[in-house]
């Protein structure tokens, strides 16, 4: 038997939650200096509903920088503004919402 969703009401394989909680989410991308001049990106803004651990993987992987999710914040080390943006929008992110 399969789980069902208790937000939509649908089987977890046909549960339209995520892709509706990425399309209202209001992103934000900044840079910020840390210690020793150390620049990281910072995601902001990403909800309950998106799968944060995977994406922050993904980001990670295809940026090859290390990284780390901390209070629904994605930290990623170096600048990758422009490129955290274009993958957000392959990910199916509005580009209206996105604040970079």
């Amino acid at each position: 038997m399969e789980d069902i969703c208790p937000k939509c009401g649908l089987p977890k394989n046909l549960c339209i939650c995520e892709q509706i909680a990425k399309e209202q989410q209001k992103i934000k991308i900044r840079v910020d200096n840390r210690r020793f001049r150390k620049t990281v990106t910072i995601v902001s803004g990403l909800g309950n509903d998106v799968d944060t651990d995977s994406l922050t993987k993904q980001l990670k992987k295809s940026l090859a920088c290390g990284g780390t999710l901390k209070e629904g914040k994605i930290i990623l080390q170096g600048n990758h503004k422009d490129k955290v943006k274009e993958m957000l929008l392959q990910q199916g992110f509005k580009e209206e919402l996105i604040d970079a």
